[in-house]
C-alpha cells in the first residue's frame, strides 16, 4: 500500500513541479523581496511638504523658518536617540543627548545638539562602538522644505494673490513645475491691525502645519502684549521659553506594541504563506484530479491501485509541493536577513525572534502542517465532485471567499491589537484554528490553549479524513454521475463507503 502512495505522491509532485506556473510562483516571492528597495527607490517622491512664505511683515518669516528647522532637529535627535538605543550604542558617550532617553529634548538641547555637530558629530561617536554589520543611520525625511519666493510674488498686492498664487499651486504642467503644498501670507501690519494671516493650500490645509505657524505667531503677539504690559524684552522672551519637564517612560526599540508587531511578523507571514501556497498548489491539484476525471483517465488508475491509495498518494504529493516553496521562501528571507544589509534585514532580523522557544518553533510547524492537510483535503473531494473546471469553480469560489475573506481581517486585527472576542472565537474554529494560532503566537499565547487547539485540530482532522475520504472515493467511483445531495447523504451516513 504505502509502495502504491509513494509513486502517485511521486507522479503529483512532478507533473506540479514541472509546470510554468509552479516555477514562476516559486521565484515570485524571492525576486518581490529583492525588487522591493529598488522599487522603492524610484517610485518614493517623498512626503516632504513644499512651503512659500510671503511676509511683509519682515519678522516672521525667519521665526516660522527657525521653528521649522528646531522641530526637524528634535525629530533627528528623536530618531538618532532611538537608533542609539535599539544597536546598544549609549555606551559610546553616555552623556550624549541621543544616550538619553527619557525625556522631551527642550529647545535649548536641540540647540545644543546641532551646535556639536548634530547627527554628523553623533553617528562618528557610535561608529567607535558600533559591531560589524550595525545598519548605518537613516535620516527621517523631513516634514517640511521652504521655497524661495519669486520677486514677483513677493511685489505682488494683496488683493492679486489668488490669482498670482494658482499656478504655484496647481501648476499645469506637473512634470516640469512641481506644486507648492502652502503659501503662507503675514500682512506687514500684522500684530496692530486686524488684517488676517492667510494661508493657501494645495488641497487640504494640514493640521500639522498649521499648529506650527500659530504657535510661532501667537508666540509673538504674547510677546508684543508682555512687553505692552511693562516687561523687559527679555522678560517677555524668557517667558516664552517656560515649558514643564517632562520625564517619558516608554518601551524601548523592540518594545511594548512594537515588539508584538516585530515579533508578529514571522507567524503572520507563515500564516500567510500557509493562504497562499494553499490557494496555490491546491489550485494545480483541483485541476489535475478534475482533468483525470473529464478524462476518464481516473478509471485506469482505480484499476490498479486503490481509492484510498490515490487519495493519500495525492495529499502526500500536494503537500510536498506546498512545503517545497515554504522552504524556498524561508531560505530566501534567511538570506535577507543575514547576508544582506538595509529595511528588509532590518525587520527580518528581530522578526526572527520568535524562533528563540522550542514550543513556538514546534507550533508553527504543526499549524502549518495541519492546515495544509485540512484545506487540500477539500480540495481533493471538490475535484472528485466536479466533472470540469467549471463546475469546480462553482464549489471553488465560495469556499476561497470563505477561508480568505477572515483572514484578511484576522491580520489587522493581530496587529492593531483590536480582535478582542472575534480573535478568540476564530481560534476555536477548526478552518481558522492554524491561520488564527499562526498569527497569534508573536502576541503570546498560553500554553493550555496551545495544546487544546492542537488536540481539537487532530480530531477534527481524523473526522475529515474520514467525511472527505468518503466523498472522494464515492465520487470517483459514481463516474459519470453529478454528486448529489441523496447521493451524499447516503456517503455521508456510512453507506456505500
Amino acid at each position: 500500500m504505502m509502495a502504491h502512495i509513494w509513486m502517485v505522491a511521486a507522479r503529483e509532485y512532478r507533473q506540479i513541479a514541472a509546470t510554468r506556473s509552479f516555477w514562476i510562483t516559486l521565484l515570485i516571492l524571492p525576486l518581490a523581496v529583492a525588487m522591493g528597495p529598488i522599487a522603492q527607490r524610484l517610485f518614493d517622491k517623498g512626503d516632504t511638504e513644499r512651503v512659500m512664505l510671503i511676509d511683509a511683515s519682515g519678522r516672521e518669516a525667519p521665526a516660522i523658518k527657525a521653528r521649522i528647522e528646531r522641530d526637524e532637529q528634535r525629530r533627528v535627535l528623536v530618531s538618532l536617540s532611538r537608533y542609539a538605543q535599539r544597536h546598544a550604542l549609549d555606551k559610546a558617550d553616555p552623556k550624549a543627548l541621543w544616550a538619553q532617553h527619557d525625556r522631551v529634548y527642550s529647545d535649548a538641547e536641540v540647540a545644543a545638539f546641532s551646535a556639536s555637530g548634530g547627527v554628523a558629530a553623533a553617528t562618528a561617536v557610535m561608529k567607535r562602538l558600533a559591531p560589524a554589520g550595525t545598519p548605518d543611520f537613516a535620516m527621517p525625511e523631513a516634514w517640511y522644505g521652504i521655497v524661495p519666493t519669486p520677486a514677483a510674488i513677493a511685489a505682488a498686492a494683496p488683493a492679486s494673490l489668488d490669482a498670482v498664487l494658482e499656478p504655484v499651486l496647481r501648476p499645469k504642467d506637473k512634470d516640469k513645475s512641481r506644486p507648492v503644498d502652502h503659501v503662507l501670507y503675514v500682512p506687514a501690519d500684522f500684530g496692530t491691525a486686524p488684517a488676517p494671516v492667510r494661508l493657501w493650500s494645495k488641497d487640504r490645509p494640514s493640521e500639522r502645519f498649521i499648529t506650527l505657524v500659530q504657535s510661532v505667531l501667537t508666540a509673538d503677539l504674547r510677546r508684543g502684549f508682555l512687553q505692552g504690559s511693562g516687561l523687559t524684552a527679555a522678560q517677555a522672551e524668557a517667558a516664552q521659553t517656560i515649558v514643564p519637564p517632562i520625564a517619558i517612560k516608554a518601551p524601548p526599540p523592540g518594545g511594548g506594541k512594537e515588539r508584538v508587531i516585530v515579533r508578529s511578523i514571522l507567524p503572520l507571514g507563515m500564516a500567510y504563506v500557509l493562504m497562499m501556497s494553499l490557494m496555490l498548489s491546491g489550485a494545480w491539484m483541483l485541476q489535475g484530479v478534475v482533468e483525470e476525471r473529464s478524462n476518464k483517465l481516473i478509471e485506469t488508475v482505480l484499476a490498479c491501485i486503490s481509492p484510498n491509495e490515490l487519495l493519500y498518494g495525492k495529499l502526500a504529493g500536494t503537500v510536498a509541493i506546498g512545503l517545497t516553496m515554504v522552504l524556498v521562501w524561508v531560505m530566501c528571507g534567511v538570506v535577507a536577513a543575514f547576508a544582506t544589509t538595509g529595511a528588509v534585514a532590518d525587520v527580518l532580523r528581530p522578526a526572527l525572534a520568535a524562533l528563540n522557544s522550542p514550543v513556538t518553533i514546534t507550533a508553527i510547524l504543526f499549524y502549518f502542517v495541519a492546515g495544509y492537510i485540512m484545506i487540500s483535503m477539500i480540495f481533493l473531494a471538490l475535484g472528485a465532485m466536479s466533472d470540469s473546471m467549471r463546475d469546480a469553480q462553482s464549489y471553488l469560489t465560495p469556499v476561497m471567499l470563505g477561508i480568505m475573506m477572515p483572514f484578511v481581517l484576522l491580520a489587522q486585527a493581530i496587529l492593531q491589537d483590536t480582535g478582542g472576542a472575534a480573535v478568540a472565537v476564530m481560534t476555536w474554529i477548526p478552518l481558522y484554528t492554524p491561520f488564527t494560532m499562526l498569527a497569534r503566537l508573536g502576541a503570546g499565547v498560553p500554553l493550555w490553549e496551545l495544546v487544546a487547539t492542537a488536540v481539537m485540530l487532530m480530531i477534527f482532522l481524523a473526522a475529515e479524513m474520514i467525511v472527505l475520504g468518503r466523498v472522494f472515493r464515492a465520487s470517483l467511483l459514481a463516474s459519470g454521475q453529478k454528486p448529489s445531495l441523496a447521493l451524499l447523504r447516503r456517503v455521508l451516513g456510512g453507506e456505500g463507503a
